[in-house]
């Protein structure tokens, strides 16, 4: 599914969360064991508005994990590149991973789908 496919890297983080780079770049080297190109990272990040502090380590939506404008923005760039795959930092569920590839029309998977012999 990766190998030649081009691919964003999709996260929700907390606010306080400090290493949000470094697990992108994980994440990247990853994709990149499996033949993937990384050609954007896109982050959403909770707690920073909309719900404050005690909201920071829920979903911004059941459905998309993102709120709707993130989820919007992603999708317009997953389109205009013609991504292949969208690789969220993020457990996913099957009915967000659903939604999310039909959102942003290429499939969609969370970081935790790929086999641990690639990390």
């Amino acid at each position: 599914m990766l190998a030649d496919a081009d691919v964003v890297l999709v996260g929700l983080f907390s606010a306080k969360d400090t290493g949000i780079g470094a697990k992108l770049d994980l994440l990247a080297t990853s994709v990149q064991a499996y033949g993937g190109r990384v050609v954007s990272r896109h982050v959403q990040r909770r707690g920073v508005s909309h719900g404050g502090a005690a909201k920071m380590s829920l979903p911004f939506s059941r459905r998309t994990l993102l709120s709707p404008g993130k989820a919007r923005e992603i999708a317009t760039a997953c389109r205009a590149a013609q991504v292949g795959v969208a690789v969220f930092v993020n457990p996913l569920t099957t009915h967000q991973q659903s939604v999310l590839s039909e959102m942003f029309g290429c499939f969609v998977i969370s970081g935790e789908d790929l086999p641990a012999t690639g990390r």
